[in-house]
């Protein structure tokens, strides 16, 4: 899964090197929580025009997550 985040991002941004997820362990609802970092000139190209590129971002790894029989949540940082 985070794997799948940084690949996304990279082919988003202009500086993919500076591209990072954090992973934090299951919460008590059993939610993993991915922090995606990228460069401050890049945010707005990973978050989009009110947010749906953002929006999509965290479709797609849900749906992974599905599939995987787990919860997620991407916070952009």
């Amino acid at each position: 899964m985070k794997d799948l985040l940084i690949t996304i991002a990279q082919d988003l941004v202009e500086n993919p090197s500076e591209v990072s997820v954090d992973v934090d362990e299951p919460n008590d609802e059993g939610v993993i929580v991915y922090h995606l970092h990228v460069a401050e000139e890049d945010m707005g190209r990973v978050i989009g025009k009110k947010g749906r590129i953002a929006k999509a971002i965290r479709t797609i790894m849900r749906a992974g997550a599905t599939r995987k029989e787990q919860k997620v949540m991407v916070e952009i940082d």
